[in-house]
């Protein structure tokens, strides 16, 4: 089977080889042992359940919370000419029941599922129908309350299990403690499970921590010494307008991310950015999930992230190409400060929370009792200032109902347009005669999108149609939704929107169930992660690398050697070495210029013209190697 595997890599993936660790964990899952993965942010987790499911009959259950994501590995499956379907918030009732009988009777490979589908009834009938040959859970720690972004639906994967019994379990995770490991095990309930663990460490990620105040000059100066495409990390969406901006200001190529631009922009500003036609993307951390570019520099943050787990997911973005790469921390005693005031903030009191949700109910005008797995399009700001609630505090009240299992909710993604005949061709011609209005657009539908359309959801471009009847869009739009009207098909409009999901009956909100216990548990645990991101930013004794493996549960003696704290100590035990090599740089970059102003030099060899470094410049002209010219300008000195 293992040569099966490897044909799939080459074949269908394209790949020489598998990365580290890669080959042991789709060893154990083809044995149909029940396997955890941790692969770090760029380790190729995807490729551990696709190339097992592949190798054997049937389809593969893949468990994700992340919708963008699921969509776009669908995509890239689908291109590469293998079957798979995705069921997620927003989807229709008649859409969702389409695609799950595809999934019995249609020979698909892959079924990625938002977790919070698993408890609908119809899809546990289906799921019970299908030849299942692989159960893969992408992000696992979502399942363990230890871990930083706990979600309870995924709870619910174990209750899936018995309706398969013999198939195994694949989790996977970039970042999880030994106790988020432990509870994956346990709440998967997971058999002697293979365990495998590629090393936290990242040979060619140099992290580094600067305390200043003034973050865009020392950015600026980072981005100056450093070539390449880069990503830089703000707390909000004001931030990375402001910043990119600026850096535009200041000559460097640079864009604005977050989740408040419309799909459009943020597709256009991340293709410019892959393409290498922007050199910086200054987001939220909105940005970067499932974003596949190998090429980036290096990472900048300029507000301290809420944990370890989250830095590190977001700086390993950086140079996945195995190439030298940076991830740079920004900070001042102000942001220590501020990250544990927001940990503490992030648990509202429990009254709030009640009159968010009884909100939420007026908003959609939800009676009690109804609208289970309902999905609505929402944007939280606009709902918040609607009740006048305060925005972050409502924005943590909706994160806590979402770690409560009462409501699901997505970042805006773009949902193109999707038609369904649901009637035969004899009773859809019956229409186009007796609707001869109608008759062109079924005709153009026919002639563009083919015989599918009567078996699954195809997606359709109103334009496009538009321009091959001569006819304005909207024309198009409204005799979409008359045979809609007809029942003769499913008109889904696209969608670009967040969406909320209830993903439970609505309850009274004074008697809404909270779990009192695990919420104190996860306020505690909130603030004990903020405390540890402090402790990196403000330590420099611990080796950044060696900090993030011990964190991690992961014990070492060996330094990563090209850390900020590595390289002080280097420099520290030996500072003459490191003296000398400046002179001979400055000496080098001298000799092959000319001559250079005291700012050029430095900026030609990248590096800050602090005191120490100009005193090293000082002591090269004190000791008649260089001059200063009448200029200003230094210069190599000629000796008669």
């Amino acid at each position: 089977m293992l040569n099966r595997a490897t044909e799939i890599l080459h074949q269908v993936f394209g790949h020489a080889d598998f990365r580290p660790v890669q080959k042991e964990i789709i060893e154990s899952v083809l044995a149909g042992k029940d396997t955890l993965a941790l692969l770090p942010t760029g380790g190729g987790k995807s490729l551990c359940y696709q190339i097992p499911a592949l190798t054997q009959e049937g389809i593969c259950l893949v468990v994700s919370p992340l919708i963008a994501l699921m969509k776009d590995q669908v995509d890239a499956l689908k291109s590469k000419g293998i079957k798979a379907a995705a069921i997620y918030s927003g989807m229709s009732y008649r859409e969702i029941d389409r695609t799950l009988d595809n999934c019995i009777y249609g020979d698909y490979k892959f079924l990625y599922v938002s977790p919070e589908r698993l408890k609908a009834e119809l899809f546990v009938e289906r799921f019970r129908q299908m030849n299942v040959n692989l159960i893969a859970v992408d992000e696992a720690h979502c399942i363990s309350q230890w871990g930083y972004d706990f979600r309870p639906p995924y709870l619910e994967i174990a209750l899936m299990r018995p309706y398969h019994p013999k198939v195994p379990v694949l989790a996977l995770t970039a970042s999880a403690t030994p106790q988020v490991c432990a509870d994956i095990m346990e709440k998967l309930e997971m058999k002697k499970a293979g365990e495998f663990h590629q090393s936290f460490a990242r040979k060619n990620l140099s992290y580094s921590v600067r305390l200043v105040e003034n973050k865009l000059e020392k950015g600026l100066e980072i981005l100056k010494r450093i070539e390449g495409s880069a990503i830089w990390y703000v707390r909000n969406r004001q931030g990375t307008h402001q910043i990119a901006k600026a850096l535009g200001q200041l000559g460097i190529s640079a864009s604005a991310y977050h989740a408040g631009l419309s799909m459009q922009d943020r597709a256009q500003r991340q293709d410019a950015w892959m393409k290498n036609e922007v050199r910086v993307m200054v987001s939220t951390n909105a940005f970067g999930m499932g974003i596949d570019k190998a090429d980036v520099r290096v990472v900048i943050h300029s507000d301290l992230p809420e944990n370890v787990e989250n830095y590190y997911q977001e700086a390993g973005r950086g140079g996945r190409d195995g190439e030298k790469a940076y991830g740079v921390l920004l900070a001042n005693n102000q942001d220590f400060e501020t990250v544990l005031k927001r940990a503490e903030l992030v648990y509202p009191p429990i009254d709030f929370v009640k009159r968010v949700y009884q909100c939420l109910a007026n908003y959609y005008r939800i009676a009690v009792g109804s609208n289970m797995l309902s999905s609505f399009d929402f944007e939280w700001n606009e709902f918040a200032n609607t009740y006048e609630l305060g925005v972050l505090e409502t924005f943590y009240a909706l994160k806590l109902l979402e770690e409560e299992g009462f409501i699901g909710l997505s970042e805006s993604y773009y949902s193109p347009s999707k038609i369904h005949f649901t009637v035969d061709p004899s009773r859809l011609y019956e229409i186009q005669i007796a609707y001869a209005k109608l008759d062109p657009l079924v005709k153009i539908i026919m002639r563009t999108y083919g015989g599918n359309v009567f078996s699954e959801y195809i997606k359709i471009q109103e334009a496009k149609l538009a321009k091959s009847l001569n006819i304005y869009e909207s024309e198009v739009i409204k005799s979409l939704k008359q045979l809609e009207q007809l029942e003769v098909m499913v008109y889904d409009q696209r969608k670009d929107k967040p969406q909320i999901t209830f993903l439970t009956p609505r309850y009274d909100a004074g008697k809404l169930p909270l779990n009192f216990k695990r919420i104190e548990l996860r306020r505690a645990l909130t603030l004990e992660k903020a405390k540890s991101m402090v402790t990196y930013g403000q330590q420099n004794e611990l080796c950044r690398t060696q900090f993030i493996q011990e964190y991690f549960g992961e014990s070492t003696d060996q330094e990563c050697g090209v850390c900020d704290v590595c390289i002080a100590n280097r420099k520290a035990n030996d500072p003459k070495k490191a003296e000398n090599k400046l002179k001979n740089k400055i000496l080098e970059t001298l000799s092959s210029t000319g001559e250079l102003t005291e700012k050029q030099i430095f900026e030609s060899i990248r590096l800050p013209a602090s005191q120490k470094n100009l005193r090293v410049l000082r002591i090269l002209q004190d000791q008649g190697y260089i001059t200063q010219l009448t200029s200003g300008n230094y210069a190599i000195s000629t000796h008669e």
